[in-house]
């Protein structure tokens, strides 16, 4: 479930091919790709994301058969080519850019063999080709809001980090990560006035969980909120749930998007 209001970047179909890939701790891959088209695409910062094509046949990637956008009209001409070369489509948040190099940076959870996108990344060598169309940002804070809450699983992490990175250093708030493992936290450069709290979930217990009992366990700044919650369904769903029904905080006021359900394949 999502509450995120779904934009059309102008840009089109974007093609690109990677640059390298490599681990940067043990359950994120990163995957920097580069390409022309980058010249004609307008990066947006914060959580930008996108839909990321992955051929499944490198010698026909299905690229020029794909439509420019991902609106119904869009999604029934993919879903019209044939399977055997249709690209795989996941969503994925654009972790950094850098306009000099016209590079673009994609992290991706990875965990073994699990999914399509992650052993992919894994394994993408310099020359690869994605392509990938623009969905803007999911961040939308509302004019009267006087802190951010921010809650993630890894899934979440880049979007949390991009927005922390471009909030105004002025800004007030926490963000909750939850991750598999500590050496997953990744360099953030939050503003001073957020407190940025990366939890570990032990062995045994389901994804969010810990992450949603912070939620309910931290005490909150003063004044009007604004909260992003992003990752596991139950993790976004639970989260707006308690600052809505139990704490009477307006839905105008969170953000929330399952970016994946648990027991379902959707990296």
């Amino acid at each position: 479930m999502s509450n995120i209001e779904i934009t059309h970047g102008v840009a089109g179909l974007v093609r690109a091919e990677v640059v390298r890939s490599e681990r940067i701790s043990p359950h994120f891959q990163r995957v920097t790709v580069t390409g022309p088209d980058l010249e004609r695409w307008t990066y947006q910062g914060f959580d930008q994301w996108f839909r990321l094509a992955i051929p499944v046949d490198e010698s026909h990637p299905g690229f020029d058969r794909l439509p420019d956008r991902i609106d119904m009209k869009g999604y029934l001409k993919y879903l019209t080519m044939p399977k055997a070369t249709r690209p795989v489509i996941r969503n994925y948040t654009v972790r950094a850019y850098r306009p000099e190099a016209q590079e673009l940076d994609i992290d991706f959870v990875v965990h073994g063999t699990d999914g399509v996108a992650g052993p992919w990344a894994e394994v993408a060598t310099p020359g690869k080709q994605i392509a990938f169309i623009d969905q803007g940002c999911g961040w939308s804070p509302v004019d009267d809001a006087d802190w951010f809450l921010l809650v993630a699983d890894p899934s979440g992490l880049p979007a949390v980090a991009g927005i922390l990175r471009d909030l105004p250093r002025d800004a007030r708030g926490l963000a909750i990560v939850e991750l598999d493992s500590l050496d997953d936290a990744q360099h953030v450069d939050a503003p001073d006035g957020v407190d940025l709290h990366w939890v570990i979930r032990p062995e045994g217990r389901k994804v969010g969980e810990l992450a949603l009992e912070h939620v309910r366990d931290l005490p909150f700044p003063e004044g009007v909120p604004y909260a992003f919650a992003v990752g596991e369904a139950a993790l976004a769903t639970g989260t707006r749930r308690y600052l809505v029904s139990e704490l009477g905080i307006s839905k105008k006021n969170v953000t929330f998007c399952g970016y994946w359900k648990a027991g379902r394949n959707s990296d």
